[in-house]
């Protein structure tokens, strides 16, 4: 029960994102006593992960208006002493605005009831019983709430079962040759750029599984939908936390197996190891020599500073036509090698990150990223059982009404949760989220485009198991943000099978809808219409779509807060980067602020060598003699019994 806490802690955390979970697992890992605190329902905040149906939840929350209904608050007053004074926080989460939701998804009219139940279940806050077209889709946060049902799910879609099919033919492949493509050569860019390849595809257009609403909502536990996007680089600060602390034990990671590009209109594949660009048939001998030059020099740029030197006010795009890159090869180096767009990149920042791309390369496969299995949200839950493991206590749907804070020394004493205890600690993390208006009322934060798709097929058809892809999308505009698209097919756990899970992020500009609505539009279509032209047809099918804008609070430094006590430390919300790292580095200096001479999250003892002070030995940690480990091999011969994917080691 929330009334028998203990009156005293060492560290309060309020919050469970990535970074208040590191700075738990830290805390409780140097014996420090932890009570950890979140007011939602669920681990991760706005790093967590959802099912369908529990998204579509979370979606209503942020929809609804006005203040959460919940019970009236104890009262606090007459636990504050005259010496004392209360800051009050933030009662609502408002880090998240303009969610909106559309449902492409088919329909049929002769829906089983039970069927028609499930979906009338789940999305009882819509408008019930409205039946719409996909063609006639719209907001669900707009005037006219609706949802549309599917017929059951068959069996298998084939022609001999008299399942239906649509074709469609695929976008332009680079590295795959099979099926029927045939190469066409031309000349491009004079005889110097040498023989570039064209392909004609004449293979047979894949045959797609119909997918209806009513089984989405259906297999609604098969998805695990994040609410940021992210990936591990393979020697990222995250990784090597993961693997330092052993916390890697507690989840699974998969390779993220293609880096694709965005180019006139069409997805092609990075080649990204030597191999791959000397393989790769979207290159010409020119261009491959000149491409492995210019890689060889960025993996040892800073010994050679007279060949940048002279490019440092510049931007990094400027600097790849200098060095005499054609277009494509800039194109690639600057949207799916460094992941920079060309005006805001200087040509240092895009040397490092050329470098760090490149130096992740080969450590767990061929590109530089990993994906935890059942998604990001994972991640912040892996620390949270370490925390718990070495004695941390936690409490969710635990709302807390003010910190109390002694007026002459200026130092936060306490904490009043919404059953009026008091709750006294030494040192106070608190997450962005928390703070009110008032403390926060200088502070100018960003925000973060996001949506969350749900596609029939791969922007780039693969014959192997559903890849993990990563395209950037440059900006159409000058001075725009480049978009980043993340597709993840079933073996990441995180959709049910025959469906695609597809993130885009980028910094704000506006609304998110308008923000990424019009890349939406370049790589797939909404739904099957008889007059749609053939290029739509070559696209996956839209099946839903989710849009909303996120507070990015990472650039946020402590003096913009009001009357922020000397002990009270803040941290940030996810930023709109592809990595973790600025997480990682913040909960690591926070960490080092509140104990200097504490090492960082180290490895825990080996159960055999920790010992009662009787004598006795102690037993292992939960889990611990359970966790099951495996080499990093993504080629699937080394992982644990019946497991999609595997764990880290060093």
């Amino acid at each position: 029960m929330a009334s028998s806490l203990p009156a005293e802690f060492d560290v309060i955390v309020l919050g469970t994102g990535l970074p208040e979970s590191i700075l738990a697992a830290a805390c409780s890992r140097s014996g420090r006593r932890v009570l950890h605190l979140d007011s939602r329902s669920y681990y991760g905040g706005n790093w967590a992960s959802f099912s369908f149906s529990g998204l579509l939840s979370w979606v209503k929350e942020y929809q609804q208006n006005g203040d959460p209904e919940e019970e009236s608050p104890a009262s606090w007053q007459d636990l504050i002493h005259e010496t004392e004074e209360a800051i009050a926080l933030q009662r609502k989460d408002e880090t998240i605005q303009h969610p909106e939701v559309f449902c492409y998804a088919s329909q049929d009219v002769d829906d089983s009831p039970e069927e028609i139940d499930v979906l009338q279940k789940n999305l009882s806050w819509l408008a019930p019983g409205t039946l719409i077209k996909p063609q006639d889709s719209a907001s669900l946060s707009g005037e006219t709430p609706s949802y549309v049902t599917g017929s059951e799910t068959p069996a298998r879609d084939t022609p001999e079962n008299g399942g239906e099919m649509t074709d469609r033919a695929e976008t332009l492949v680079t590295e795959d040759y099979g099926g029927g493509e045939t190469c066409k050569h031309t000349v491009s860019g004079g005889a110097k750029d040498g023989v570039r390849p064209v392909l004609e595809d004449h293979s047979d257009p894949p045959k797609r599984k119909r997918i209806t609403y009513a089984q989405i909502v259906k297999e609604s536990r098969r998805f695990n939908i994040d609410l940021v996007s992210k990936l591990l680089y393979s020697q990222g600060l995250l990784i090597d936390l993961l693997i330092k602390s052993n916390v890697s034990r507690y989840a699974e990671f998969k390779n993220v197996t293609r880096i694709l590009v965005f180019r006139e209109g069409k997805v092609e594949q990075v080649p990204c190891s030597r191999a791959d660009v000397f393989n790769s048939k979207a290159l010409t001998m020119v261009e491959k020599r000149v491409l492995m030059k210019f890689l060889t020099f960025c993996l040892d740029y800073e010994r050679h500073p007279d060949e940048y030197q002279d490019f440092t006010q510049c931007s990094f795009s400027e600097y790849l036509k200098a060095k005499k890159l054609t277009p494509s090869l800039q194109h690639f180096v600057l949207h799916s090698i460094a992941m920079t767009s060309e005006s805001s990149c200087t040509t240092i920042d895009g040397l490092k990150a050329t470098k760090n791309f490149l130096q992740c390369l080969g450590r767990f496969g061929n590109t530089p990223f990993l994906f935890p299995l059942y998604g990001q949200g994972e991640v912040p839950q892996c620390f949270c059982r370490m925390c718990a493991v070495f004695g941390g206590i936690y409490c969710l749907r635990h709302k807390v009404q003010c910190l109390v804070v002694d007026k002459e020394s200026g130092r936060c004493k306490a904490i009043i949760d919404h059953l009026g205890q008091r709750i006294n600690a030494t040192y106070f993390i608190v997450e962005d989220s928390y703070l009110s208006e008032e403390t926060c009322s200088r502070v100018r934060y960003k925000q973060i485009s996001r949506a969350v798709l749900i596609t029939d097929g791969s922007v780039l058809r693969a014959d192997s198991e559903p890849p993990i892809s990563v395209l950037m999308v440059p900006p159409a505009e000058p001075g725009a943000s480049a978009v980043r698209v993340t597709e993840l097919g079933s073996s990441t756990r995180t959709c049910m099978k025959d469906t695609w899970l597809v993130h885009l992020t980028c910094s704000s500009s506006r609304t998110a809808r308008e923000d990424l609505e019009s890349v939406v539009k370049q790589l797939f279509t909404p739904y099957a219409d008889p007059e749609i032209d053939q290029e739509e047809l070559r696209k996956p099918r839209l099946l839903w779509a989710l849009y909303f804008n996120m507070r990015d609070s990472s650039g946020v430094g402590r003096s913009a807060y009001n009357r922020l006590p000397s002990n009270v430390y803040v941290c940030a919300g996810p930023d709109a980067g592809l990595g973790s790292e600025l997480a990682v580095k913040q909960a690591e200096t926070l960490f080092q602020e509140l104990f200097p001479s504490e090492e960082f999250c180290p490895p825990p003892p080996h159960p055999e060598d920790v010992y009662f002070d009787g004598g006795d030995k102690q037993p292992a940690p939960p889990g611990a003699e359970n966790g099951i480990t495996a080499t990093l091999d993504f080629s699937g011969e080394s992982k644990p019994a019946e497991s999609p994917g595997t764990h880290l080691q060093s």
